[in-house]
This record gives C-alpha cells, structure tokens and sequence, in this order.
C-alpha cells in the first residue's frame, strides 16, 4: 500500500473519532440535565488538554515514544475512556472519564502531523492531500448516525456518538502499528526553548497583535458554532435528530472544496481581504440562523459557508505565518495560534455560549422551555462583524499576499515580526 494513502487513512481514522461526538455532545448534556456550568466545565477539558497537548508532545511524547506506537496505545486507552463516558449519566464520572479522553486524544492531533511530516517525500506539496483525509474522516463518520438514532433520538440513542468513537479509536489503535516506523526524535533535546519566548515578543509588532486578537475572537465564534449549532438545528429548525449530523457534516464537504481554492484566492485578494471574508462567513451564517430558522432549505444550504470560514480565515492563518515569521520561531507560532484555536477559543466558547443558552431560555405558556434563538446568535454575528472592523482598519501585514519568499526582508516601508 502506498504510504501517502496509509497517512491519509491514518488523518480519516483521527479526525472521524472527534467527528462522531462532537457536534452532539452539547445536546446529550442537556438530555442528561448537566447545568450550563457543568456543561462549560465538561467543553473547557477539551480546550484544557490542548493547552497541555501541545507542550507535551513537542517536550515529552516526541522524545521519548516512537510516534506509532504513542498513537497506539493512547487510541487503546483513549477508546476505553470513550466507553466510559457513554456509559456515565452522573456529572463527575462523565468529566472525569471525558477529561482523560481529551488528555490522551489531543496529542495525537500533533503526532500524526509529525508521522505524516516524517515519512512523506516532499511534505510541503503533499501534506495538504494527506491531511484532507481528516475532512473526509469527519463526513463519513456522521453517517452511520442516520441508522443509529431515531428522529427524536434519546439519551440512550445519543450515547452511541461516544461509542462510535470508542470503535473507531480501537482500530486506530490497531492501525497505527502498521504504519510507517517513525522513531522517537532523540535531537529534539535540542530545540530552541526560547523560541516560545521569541515568538510571545512577536506581539509587540502591531499587524501581529491584531491577527492574535481577531484570531481569538475569530476562534470563540468557530468553537461557539458546535456549541449551539445542533440543537438549534434539531429544537428550532425541525430536522431531524439522526439527520442533524448529516447536515452539519455539508460544511465540511465545501471545505474541502474550499481548499482547493485557497490558494488562487490568497493571490488575487491578497491576505487582508481573504481573512475577512472568512469571518464574515461567520457573520452571514450566524445571522442566517437568527432570522431565518423557519427554512430548512436555507438553513441547510448555509452551512456550506463552513468551508469559507475554516480556510480563508483559519487555514490562510497558518499559512501566513509560516511565509511571514521568522524561521526559526515558525513553529512555536503556529503552536501560539494553534493555542487560541484548539484551546483558549475553545475554554471561553465552552462557558460563553452555554451561559448564554441558560439565560435565554423561557418556558412559554404552555410549560415548554424555548431558547431565543434570534438573541442568541446575534452575539457571535456581532462579534464577527467586530473582527472584521478590527482587520480593515488595523491589520496591516508586511506582504499584500504570498510571495516567494518573505524571510529576508519585508518590502519597503514594512515591518516584520523580526524586526518589531
């Protein structure tokens, strides 16, 4: 078998185990009566482990485990923790069990990068094939729910998305032996600790500091989307309880399209401009959901936006600092953004959005309890639009688009992180 299809297979299996919970998680939550702050504390654990996931893989897991092998028996273990939280109604076995998945699965998202970077022949024009695996892993995943939950699917129906995710997490476990070996990286003693410094300092040049704000903003919005987005469709809209994942998953198709476009995109808008449409994505489908949940064709059509917000703002992020920023500090700057991402957008998302739910519900004169759905998502539309401002008016980055190579020098009149 080709290595570069048994990566890609390595990314489908990943990004399904995150695919088949995470859109539902929020919903089951309720269904077993947790309290918005235990909600936001369970959502939080996740962010929390990618705090911590990315410092140790990079310090402890890379030096110290041949790659394959750490995703085999952190996939073991990690799976049967997903069984634990199926199987757990109470709040504390719930998180203490969701709490040890999310320790043991968020590093894995870097050691895959890392056995995808070490065994692919040229990484730089291959990756991104590889790494589409993880989209396709997380369309294909929602579909076994179609037959799995009812269309008003109950709490024992809604567990089998932490079930799914425990088989699927022990034939990774399974799979990552046959994978290419990948030895642990006995030189990674070396790597310049002070390079996390440096790249904190890289604040201090104005066009990075506003990239870090509106990607914090931008991240708490994205985070804040799986947080609402499916019991909105399945309470409000009216879809279906096992179609719902379906529907979702509609974003994802279009980012993978999307991706294909990214680059000619970045040429012709240039990095301002591409940044901003994708958290204007975010402003137009939020503001869709506000006004427009009585139909469902519009609804399900809109989530095609997905696919603008994720690359033109997210993936164009990662690419901008790796042409933009020092080599030397890339790494520890994609890891700094990866932080807001994954974890710190992920945290505030997890308390803002359910806190906001709680407040927003009444019970209407017949006893049943409605969310104002309109109020609710005129927040993260408000946010985004903010985002926007804050990119028109104060992001000015060193280059308009890519270039071929922006490490020597900024053009005239600009100023580089390194220089900052």
């Amino acid at each position: 078998m080709k290595t570069s299809f048994r990566l890609f297979l390595m990314m489908v299996l990943q990004l399904a185990i995150w695919g088949a919970w995470a859109p539902k998680i929020f919903p089951y939550m309720g269904m077993l009566g947790f309290a918005p702050w235990q909600q936001s504390l369970v959502g939080s654990a996740w962010g929390v482990a990618a705090l911590v996931g990315i410092f140790f893989s990079n310090q402890f897991a890379d030096r110290n485990f041949a790659a394959e092998r750490f995703l085999a028996v952190s996939h073991l273990i990690g799976g049967l923790a997903l069984v634990g939280v199926a199987f757990s109604t109470s709040f504390w076995p719930f998180f203490a069990c969701y709490l040890l998945f999310s320790l043991l699965y968020v590093p894995t998202l870097s050691v895959t990068n890392s056995i995808a970077f070490a065994n692919l022949r040229d990484p730089a024009a291959d990756f991104g094939a590889v790494r589409m695996g993880g989209t396709v892993g997380w369309v294909l995943v929602s579909w076994p729910f179609v037959f799995l939950l009812g269309a008003h699917a109950t709490a024992e129906q809604v567990r089998w998305i932490f079930l799914v995710a425990a088989i699927i997490s022990f034939a990774f476990a399974g799979y990552a032996l046959t994978l290419p070996h990948t030895p642990a990286r006995k030189d990674a003693a070396g790597i310049d600790k002070l390079a996390w410094r440096r790249a904190f300092k890289l604040l201090a040049a104005p066009f990075v500091l506003v990239l870090f704000i509106v990607t914090f903003i931008d991240s708490v919005i994205h985070n804040g989307y799986f947080v609402m987005a499916d019991a909105f469709l399945t309470n409000r809209v009216g879809i279906a309880g096992n179609l719902s994942m379906v529907v979702l998953s509609l974003g994802q198709v279009a980012e993978i399209l999307t991706m294909f476009l990214l680059g000619r995109v970045l040429v012709r808008l240039g990095w301002k401009v591409t940044m901003m449409v994708g958290v204007l994505g975010h402003a137009a489908r939020f503001a869709v959901f506000a006004f427009f949940a009585d139909s469902i064709p519009v609804i399900v059509a809109v989530q095609l936006l997905h696919g603008i917000c994720y690359a033109f703002f997210f993936a164009t992020v990662y690419i901008f600092v790796d042409a933009v920023f020092p080599k030397d500090v890339r790494s520890s700057a994609q890891g700094l953004f990866n932080l807001l991402i994954l974890g710190v957008g992920n945290v505030v998302a997890s308390f803002l959005f359910p806190t906001l739910i709680g407040r927003l519900t009444h019970a209407g004169a017949d006893g049943i309890a409605t969310v104002d759905y309109t109020r609710l998502f005129m927040v993260p539309t408000g946010l985004a639009l903010a985002a926007v401002v804050l990119l028109a008016v104060f992001f000015k980055p060193p280059t308009r688009g890519p270039v071929a190579e922006t490490d020597e020098a900024a053009p005239t009149g600009a100023t580089s992180p390194a220089q900052a």
